[in-house]
């Protein structure tokens, strides 16, 4: 049965209007449903109108987060339009490549990121760049919502349409373009519902948008819901928790990725930040070192963790609230309307406690990538996804990411997963950051060495670090040697690129 895809922002407009739906705290403006679905039906009628925008067309985005970013895509949501949102951080021919992939019809631009989006739009020879100040101030983008009339009805969809082509990070090779259904938006804001998401609920969504996090968890899930998103131009520690320590803002839910949580720790203000009125603090991205973990517990915030990725809507595995403390380190068990497996390199499953990998299935699954036949052929077996991470199941039941295989190592015949020995190094106190990397060794294969970042006036040493890891980990496990650096290289969500650490250090 074909089901129907319905307007969210237009349902709680209808029921809600006058609810606050938006704000931006860069600009200061602010929007209730009414006024967000006026604008919505503005911009389709602008999309359609003026750049001939229908069924099946792709729309690109390059923005810092701000409330266009949501109107454009409710927009082609009316139309049957795909949103395509572009990763800011990326160089010109990346994003020549990935906009030459999708082939948009239309590139809406950040005023501080025109040039670049113009620099795209010449080489992968888009019709218009459209630019937005941010702030409601006069600019391409306010004149053409200010010359449209409102176009609120909709073309017939249904759930499996594609609704977004969100680009995966591309830490190897170029980025392949995940299509994100209707199927997958609805059943993952219906998913989400487990994490205490209602109509009062407020998300600061300090994410990227243009990233499956920021977008999903939880901006869209508390729109579906009819509550309140707040959001920031882009992350900054000291600002995000002045935020929540603003009991005016009325914060109950945000996500953060490991290295946010890490920084926001390390900031002088988070011991005096006030968290009693977070329900839902989510981590996911990467796995997360116990001691952050630990931290943000005694600073009365059980962070739960969870595990999703772009390909998986992206809600799959989550840690209750209660079971924050009890199972620290676990991501918790399958959500509502997903069904996961772990298998060995054949695809067959193993037994409760062994390594393998991660295979997921369900409605909020992707049904495939962009242009890519021979992806989607690797990455599914009869409807499983493989998610290319090492998991194991404990005799409770629940689920813990151990890293993503292809960073795994062999040193000596046994595995060596980085993740595990980057969560003892980071609980040597003057350690800031680390990670581990598998390098080629004569007598063992490969062997580990700990890139390690250090707190300024700390003198910690390779052998202090040696020795505290040779007590915890066994000896296969080891890093042969450590490197001290500055700072690690991390993408657009705080990702590590242990691509870019081989290369530098894995002679």
């Amino acid at each position: 049965m074909e089901i129907k895809v319905f307007d969210w922002i237009q349902a709680h407009a209808n029921q809600t209007p006058d609810n606050v739906a938006v704000v931006d705290q860069y600009s200061g403006r602010s929007f209730t449903y009414k006024q967000m679905n006026h604008r919505i039906a503005l911009m389709t009628d602008y999309l359609a109108s003026v750049q001939g925008v229908g069924k099946g067309d792709r729309v690109a985005v390059l923005s810092f987060n701000n409330p266009e970013m949501l109107e454009i895509l409710f927009a082609c949501t009316h139309l049957g339009a795909i949103f395509v949102p572009l990763n800011l951080r990326l160089t010109v021919p990346e994003l020549e490549y990935i906009v030459k992939d999708c082939a948009p019809r239309v590139l809406f631009a950040d005023f501080e990121l025109a040039e670049a989006a113009q620099q795209v739009a010449l080489l992968a020879v888009v019709g218009e760049v459209i630019v937005t100040n941010s702030d409601g101030s006069d600019s391409p983008y306010e004149q053409a919502m200010a010359a449209a009339t409102p176009w609120y009805d909709s073309v017939d969809l249904v759930l499996d349409d594609p609704s977004t082509i969100m680009y995966t990070s591309g830490t190897t090779g170029h980025p392949k373009g995940a299509i994100i259904s209707h199927s997958m938006a609805l059943f993952n804001a219906v998913n989400m519902m487990t994490a205490k998401i209602t109509s009062e609920s407020v998300n600061y969504t300090f994410m990227p948008l243009f990233h499956t996090g920021g977008l999903n968890v939880f901006t869209l899930p508390i729109l579906h819901a009819g509550g309140k998103v707040i959001l920031a131009r882009a992350f900054d520690p000291g600002a995000v928790l002045a935020t929540i320590n603003d009991q005016t803002q009325g914060v109950t839910h945000l996500l953060a990725v490991p290295a946010m949580l890490l920084f926001m720790a390390q900031h002088p203000d988070f011991k005096n930040t006030d968290f009693s009125g977070i329900d839902c603090g989510f981590v996911g991205g990467a796995p997360v070192p116990v001691p952050t973990l630990k931290v943000w517990q005694e600073a009365g915030c059980n962070i739960q963790q969870g595990f999703g990725m772009t390909e998986t809507g992206p809600s799959c595995l989550a840690l209750t609230a209660e079971d924050a403390s009890r199972k620290i380190g676990s991501t918790g068990k399958p959500v509502i309307h997903i069904d996961v497996r772990i298998v060995d390199e054949h695809g067959k499953d193993v037994a409760r406690g062994e390594m393998g990998e991660l295979w997921v299935k369900g409605p909020s699954i992707i049904t495939g990538y962009w242009n890519k036949p021979e992806a989607n052929e690797a990455s599914f077996t009869d409807g499983w996804l493989h998610t290319g991470d090492a998991a194991r199941q404990d005799e409770d039941g629940y689920y813990y990411i151990v890293d993503r295989t292809k960073d795994m190592y062999i040193s000596g015949g046994e595995n060596v997963y980085p993740a595990e020995v980057e969560d003892v190094i980071y609980q040597i106190e003057g350690v800031a950051e680390a990670a581990v990397i598998g390098v080629a060794d004569e007598q063992w294969g490969e062997t580990g060495k700990a890139i390690t970042v250090i707190n300024e006036g700390s003198n910690l040493t390779e052998d202090a670090i040696l020795s505290y890891c040779s007590e915890r980990l066994a000896k296969f496990k080891l890093p042969k040697s450590v490197v001290f650096t500055d700072v690690l290289p991390r993408n657009a969500t705080g990702k590590v690129l242990k691509t870019r650490l081989r290369e530098q250090f894995g002679d």
